[in-house]
């Protein structure tokens, strides 16, 4: 087997005239350095992989720097989430060190970080870092990360360190579909969209976000889904949306985009309604009211209430004539 100590016994033994005392002196000379050295390179190598401050001896990236150290993963050393090689780190650190810092490859050459890293802490919980947001249950996730297989920095991290998606990045793959609802251009996707429906599209409760009242507002932020935890439209907007009624009783509960079309136009037109509803026609009454008198149809059945009732009646409909029993004509 081989023995160091009998190597270097054999070297030392070859220096012609030492005295056994002076090759013992030599040995243990040697093992002290050879202990210090292995300290210092113990304590180098950790220095580098446990402590931030040791990539900018390399990189000038005072920015990156600063804007990690306000972000959620301030807590997070580099190299948890920047993995490199140690011949990859040699190599780097030799171009920067010998041939200048131009002969670098931008990012060790990587454009991201790969999503395994990811959810090593953000799929199941991580003992290092047990307060990491855990996103397999986010159907935003799902979706994205999953069934569509995009990586993590597709959505986040797309400015350094700045970790809450960008909803502008969204419009990478969902080309033309901007909202152009009056007073909505600028809302971000995440306002509407949300992880509480299968498909990710907004439910009335979401819609109610804004135009509605402060209850639903508070019951679905309690929620703390994604889209509430990171976009919520500003209070300047929410006092500007129009408040609308929505009736517990209504008769159509279906979602509200299959009346408003925000990425095209946002207010319906009223006159599409019998696309939907089309044996209204069939009824004396609608006959009467929209073909010869050239009425819309939300002049009687107004958006989200619907139903012609009493009171409503008697205050529209004697505009145009005497009262008559809504309930009637529901029988024609």
């Amino acid at each position: 087997m081989f023995n160091p100590m009998t190597l270097l016994d054999k070297i030392i033994s070859s220096l012609y005239g030492l005295s056994h005392k002076a090759k013992t002196i030599i040995i243990a000379i040697f093992l002290v350095i050879a202990l210090a050295s292995g300290i210092a390179a113990y304590k180098v190598n950790n220095y580098f992989n446990t402590d931030p401050d040791a990539c900018v001896l390399c990189h000038v990236h005072d920015y990156a720097q600063d804007s990690w150290a306000q972000s959620e993963h301030a807590v997070v050393i580099c190299k948890d989430c920047h993995h490199s090689t140690k011949k990859e780190q040699v190599t780097q650190l030799y171009r920067f060190v010998f041939l200048g810092h131009k002969t670098v490859e931008p990012r060790h050459g990587k454009v991201i970080v790969p999503k395994k890293f990811c959810m090593e802490c953000h799929w199941e919980t991580n003992k290092k870092y047990p307060q990491a947001p855990l996103v397999k249950s986010s159907r935003f996730h799902i979706r994205h990360a999953d069934a569509a297989g995009l990586e993590c920095t597709d959505c986040h991290g797309f400015v350094v360190h700045k970790f809450p998606a960008d909803e502008k990045l969204c419009f990478k793959c969902h080309v033309g579909k901007e909202v152009h609802g009056t007073g909505m251009e600028k809302l971000a996707c995440l306002n509407c969209h949300t992880d509480r429906t299968p498909d990710l599209k907004p439910g009335p409760k979401k819609c109610l976000f804004c135009h509605g009242d402060a209850s639903i507002r508070e019951e679905l932020i309690s929620d703390g889904t994604l889209d509430v935890r990171h976009f919520q439209p500003s209070e300047e907007t929410i006092r500007k949306s129009q408040k609308i009624n929505l009736p517990a009783d209504a008769p159509m509960k279906f979602y509200c985009y299959e009346c408003h079309k925000p990425h095209n136009k946002a207010r319906p037109d009223w006159n599409d309604c019998v696309k939907c509803h089309s044996s209204v026609m069939e009824s004396d009454v609608h006959k009467l009211h929209i073909s010869s008198a050239g009425m819309s149809c939300k002049d009687c059945h107004k958006p989200h209430v619907w139903i012609l009732k009493e009171d409503q009646a008697k205050r529209d409909c004697v505009k145009c004539h005497e009262y008559k029993d809504p309930k009637k004509f529901r029988k024609m």
